[in-house]
């Protein structure tokens, strides 16, 4: 029997994603001068306020106030009318020291037998249904409101638009959990107070969904069809957003940065968190699996779970479900045997294998953390006098499929 399923995402204005961009960029300030630095970084952010809060234990000085204030311009927080923007609003910084009892059970001569910086259990996914192996409603859902900030930024057309925006895709699947149709799409956009939802309404279709139909041939298909609900900022008005109208919080957006409700997550955010936190690098060690065992033809469908104790450096457990659609004569357990062959799953390692200690996290904060393509990119810092300098970094690391071959080998395929 057919069913429908949904997926949301929101834009680098959404007051929580602020948060976590900013934690991000903390922390990636922090690399860029230390790679060693062990950081935690929450913030919160409401009308004119941030708050910067957290553990960092670092040889490098950064200065808080710079990076925040960065950052939300960045984002396009630029407008004293929007009652938060990146030049006037208070910044209350409350970063200590991390606990020593932390810190002597991830911290080793050795960096390969460094403990896990917590306990607890990760998941990583991947499916077929999209070239990025990524669930098509969130991939479909994240271009959107990408797409919609890009215009926003252009400046060109629809100049009301503000930073914050949502959307919301709901698909219609086949008995075999094929897509066939898009059932309904939600676009909730910040706007300026002197434009109508209809006037909003008609530029989504006309100008927003057309350029979302070029980016894919499967996305031209499905929006071409015009068979769906489009609700466009269904509360009628949206002029108040941003963390003036919700406060904000790093790590309240976990399912919009992973699969959107597909395959399952063990509740740990990602933002702020350097990768000897499991929390974050354990996440992308599976999804990397994932990915790999897909490409490689394994399954058309695959969900990873890594589990680990504090101050331990061997994962505690390691769980592969294929969903029944396994395509080589294995069962999910001895599939997950020869995943824990395959990969050093180590926090040490993990850091070692997809070169975590560089300072890459900023742009995992918005449109998500999975299904993006790996690049290799110049950033710019500031070093502890105030002078600009550049680092060349690889992005998304884990979402590279350099191990299908050797998994091909492994499996028979």
């Amino acid at each position: 029997m057919a069913y429908l399923f949904t997926s949301e995402s929101v834009s680098e204005g959404h007051p929580d994603k602020v948060a976590d961009q900013i934690s991000d960029a903390v922390l990636d300030q922090f690399l860029a001068l230390d790679p060693d630095s062990h950081v935690a970084c929450e913030t919160l952010v409401t009308t004119g306020q941030v708050v910067v809060a957290g553990e960092v234990r670092s040889n490098s000085y950064v200065d808080i106030q710079n990076v925040v204030r960065n950052t939300i311009n960045k984002i396009g927080y630029t407008k004293s009318e929007y009652m938060f923007d990146g030049n006037s609003c208070g910044i209350f910084t409350a970063l200590h020291e991390q606990s020593q009892d932390i810190n002597q059970g991830v911290s080793r001569g050795d960096k390969l037998a460094q403990g896990a910086g917590d306990q607890g259990m990760m998941f990583g996914y991947a499916t077929d249904e999209t070239d990025n192996y990524m669930p098509l409603t969130l991939d479909l859902a994240h271009t959107l409101v990408f797409t919609l900030a890009r215009i926003r930024k252009e400046g060109r057309l629809m100049t009301y638009l503000r930073p914050d925006a949502k959307s919301q895709v709901t698909m219609e699947y086949s008995d075999a959990g094929e897509p066939m149709r898009i059932d309904t799409i939600v676009i909730s956009t910040q706007h300026d107070p002197d434009v109508t939802q209809e006037q909003i309404r008609e530029d989504i279709i006309n100008i927003l969904l057309p350029r979302v139909a070029t980016r894919d041939s499967r996305y031209s298909a499905l929006l071409n069809a015009r068979d769906y609900r489009l609700l466009v900022n269904p509360t009628g008005n949206f002029v108040i957003g941003g963390p003036h109208g919700d406060t904000g919080l790093t790590g309240r957006k976990i399912i919009v940065d992973t699969y959107g409700g597909r395959g399952a997550h063990g509740g740990g955010a990602f933002s702020g968190k350097d990768p000897s936190k499991v929390d974050r690098s354990a996440a992308y060690a599976a999804r990397y699996i994932a990915k790999n065992l897909v490409a490689a033809g394994v399954a058309h469908e695959v969900l990873v779970q890594l589990s680990y104790a504090i101050g331990v450096a061997e994962p505690v457990s390691v769980y592969v479900n294929t969903f029944g659609t396994s395509r080589v004569r294995m069962s999910d357990n001895e599939i997950a045997g020869r995943v824990s062959k395959l990969f050093d799953l180590r926090p040490g390692a993990i850091e070692q294998t997809l070169h975590l200690r560089q300072p890459v996290y900023e742009e995992t904060a918005s449109y998500g953390h999975m299904g993006r393509t790996p690049q290799v990119v110049e950033k710019t810092f500031l070093d502890g006098n105030g002078n600009t300098f550049t680092r060349e970094v690889e992005l998304f690391t884990w979402e590279k499929l350099d191990r299908v071959e050797q998994i091909k080998s492994e499996f028979g395929i």
